[in-house]
Formats: structure tokens, C-alpha cells, sequence
């Protein structure tokens, strides 16, 4: 009597394997993503966005079995059943976590360079340079223990859209204080809207401290003096 009830073990749990088989590589794909209509205008911005190329799982789900237990299974699971049965949050509060370990995977030589040569940045900030170690803010967000990452001051650069003439995603800190103010078009109030509005200056404030020195607000603590005041003002 015993060797069917295992016979029907072995087989439930076979047809659960060659589902979840089946199930993973469908729900990998951005499209099975962009079927939510409240994530549609994510997949809208990730299609024109530099990163369109990389599918939505490699920088939302950590690599591993913690990752793919909480960020795919659990996460999925929860996002479904509010969609199906609950009120699924507005477009313009939607917040993701991608995990620095997922940005560093692909961008790890960013932490050995302290200076973007001016041939790598994109108009105009290629006028005035670049001077700043990554590797060092990186060790500073660790330390103040605030979650804070590579997303911190790159949220926008897959889901937003080039500003300014920019060719490409920047931190708004780069334009934030120029004779040409930007605003998002995002409503006021909401998650994005804040995002968008996040620049250096949420810690480079002249008040800060980190390791016992005030943070600068001077934009020559990152860009080449002799060329930052007619970038900004003129």
C-alpha cells in the first residue's frame, strides 16, 4: 500500500519540477513583467534606456538561492496576488531594490577609478571633468548603514529619460543648480518625484560630516575649478 502513495509523491513532485521549469524562463521575460499595467511604464523606459539589453530579473533578483527565493519567488508571488486581488500601487510610487552587488557585477572597474576622463562623459559635464573615487562612497554609504548604494544616485539611469541634451541618464546633481533648473515630470508628492529630485547635495550639504569633515557643497570638490563656473552660469 505504500509504494503508490510514494509513486504519487514522485510524480506530484515531478510535475511541480517540470512546471517551475517551464514557469522561470516564462516569467524571466521583460514582457511577462510589462503585463502588470502598473509596470508598463517601467518596461516603456527600460526598452529606450541604455540597459535594454539586460533583462529585468539580472538587476532585480540577486544571483543565488537567497536571491531567488526572496527577490523572485516571494517578491513574484506577493506582486501577483496584490495585482489579482488587491490595489496595486501607483506607477509614480512604484520602488525596486537592485542590490550594489547586482550593479558591481557588471561595473566592478568603476572602483578603481578615481578621475572619468573627459573623453568617457557625456556632454556637456565632459567640459568640466569628473574627479571622484566611487569606491570611496561606496565604503561611506556601508559605513552610515542608511542602505544606500550605486541606486542612491543612479535610480534614473534605466527607468527616467535623458535630460538637457544629455545623451544619456546622469545624476541630476550634475544640472541641478545650473541657469536651467530641472523639474520631473512626475506628480508632486510621490516616490519618483523625490527620486528624480535626489542630486549630490542630499549629502554633500556643507553640513554633513563623514569621518569627522563636513561634506563640501563647492562643485570643484568634483570638477575641474577652472571650468566649472562658465559651465554652470553662463
Amino acid at each position: 500500500m505504500k509504494k503508490p502513495k510514494a509513486i504519487v509523491l514522485v510524480a506530484i513532485f515531478l510535475g511541480a519540477a517540470a512546471l517551475g521549469g517551464a514557469a522561470v524562463p516564462l516569467t524571466n521575460h521583460p514582457q511577462f513583467c510589462a503585463s502588470c499595467h502598473n509596470i508598463r511604464p517601467s518596461y516603456e523606459s527600460w526598452v529606450k534606456s541604455s540597459h535594454k539589453e539586460v533583462e529585468c530579473v539580472t538587476c532585480h533578483v540577486r544571483p543565488g538561492v537567497e536571491g531567488f527565493i526572496h527577490d523572485k519567488a516571494y517578491a513574484g508571488l506577493k506582486d501577483v496576488a496584490i495585482y489579482l486581488f488587491g490595489t496595486p500601487t501607483d506607477a509614480h510610487n512604484l520602488q525596486a531594490t537592485v542590490s550594489s552587488e547586482v550593479c558591481i557585477g557588471c561595473h566592478r572597474a568603476i572602483l578603481r577609478v578615481s578621475e572619468v576622463s573627459t573623453r568617457d562623459l557625456p556632454p556637456p559635464v565632459k567640459d568640466v571633468g569628473l574627479v571622484m573615487g566611487h569606491r570611496k562612497h561606496m565604503e561611506a554609504f556601508a559605513k552610515r548603514g542608511q542602505g544606500e548604494g550605486c541606486t542612491t544616485c543612479h535610480a534614473r539611469v534605466v527607468h527616467e529619460q535623458p535630460i538637457k541634451g544629455y545623451p544619456v541618464v546622469i545624476p541630476r546633481g550634475h544640472v541641478a543648480v545650473d541657469g536651467k533648473p530641472y523639474y520631473p515630470d512626475h506628480p508632486e508628492g510621490t516616490k519618483l518625484r523625490a527620486s528624480a529630485m535626489n542630486d549630490c547635495f542630499r549629502c554633500h550639504d556643507g553640513k554633513t560630516e563623514h569621518e569627522g569633515k563636513l561634506l563640501s557643497k563647492k562643485c570643484e570638490t568634483c570638477h575641474l575649478p577652472d571650468k566649472i563656473g562658465d559651465f554652470l552660469f553662463n
